[in-house]
């Protein structure tokens, strides 16, 4: 990446990070200034100069597909006309989901996937906080219990290594904190290192995560009952979020949410 295409958030972050949460907040809001001036700010989608750092320029703004209503009241898949604020799909009536409830942010489109390839493989950890807050909006009906548990989709231990973080991890953190829930990154774990789920047909996904996750230490008083709110980047099959609802299903939880930051919804569309 091109230093100078570095925003100051991204630069105070990296130098920050070691920092406790609170004091780390009031260090880069007073060296933000300064950062601006050595690394102005940059739509968090094409690189162009912006007023403040990860915002999007009109053009990307444009280019999002917000998922917005009508959408299915379950699944949060949109539909083509407005068929009432509490309908439900035929599918998810043919076939109940192991979810609850599950709202993403925007269709898997071009500036969506700029986004999730910069947050997944390119560093940009600071994108984290915009997104989630935009996760925090959409999925503000499934955030309403202040006991609820927030759990990322995890890595395995293998590629957690490779990559140093996990993006669904980075999001569900900082949604946490902007929601006041409870960050619970230890309650799913992965314990088989899978292939890549890219270019795998919907069948060939639900295949590779058979037998991937296991519960990890549970949380004082258990998990029943409990709400689960499920965090990852992209829902494309939906393959490895159920095998995790599946998962906490048998340990007796109560609502399980899912929020996502990009969504597939054409099921032929290329995806990372």
């Amino acid at each position: 990446m091109n230093l100078m295409k570095k925003t100051s958030s991204q630069v105070g972050n990296f130098r920050l990070q070691a920092l406790p949460t609170a004091l780390h907040r009031r260090v880069r809001a007073g060296m933000r200034p300064i950062l601006d001036f050595v690394f102005p700010p940059a739509c968090a989608g094409c690189g162009s100069p912006v007023q403040a750092s990860n915002l999007l320029c009109g053009q990307c703004w444009s280019e999002m597909d917000w998922i917005e209503q009508p959408y299915c009241a379950v699944s949060g898949l949109p539909f083509s006309w407005d068929l009432g604020a509490e309908m439900t799909s035929p599918d998810v009536i043919a076939n109940p989901p192991v979810y609850d409830r599950a709202r993403s942010v925007t269709r898997f489109g071009e500036t969506a996937r700029k986004l999730v390839h910069q947050l997944k493989y390119h560093d940009r950890t600071d994108l984290a906080c915009i997104m989630a807050s935009w996760m925090m909006r959409a999925g503000s009906e499934c955030l309403q219990d202040p006991a609820s548990l927030v759990v990322p989709v995890p890595l395995h231990r293998l590629r957690l290594w490779k990559r140093r973080y996990n993006q669904a991890g980075l999001l569900a953190q900082s949604l946490a904190q902007q929601s006041g829930l409870i960050y619970a990154p230890q309650i799913v774990q992965r314990i088989k290192a899978t292939r890549q789920q890219v270019g795998l047909s919907e069948d060939e996904r639900r295949s590779n995560v058979r037998g991937a996750f296991q519960l990890g230490p549970l949380p004082q008083g258990g998990l029943a009952g409990r709400t689960v709110v499920l965090i990852d980047d992209v829902w494309t099959t939906g393959a490895t979020l159920e095998a995790c609802c599946r998962l906490l299903r048998r340990a007796d939880v109560g609502q399980i949410y899912i929020l996502t930051f990009a969504r597939v919804v054409e099921p032929l569309q290329k995806t990372i």
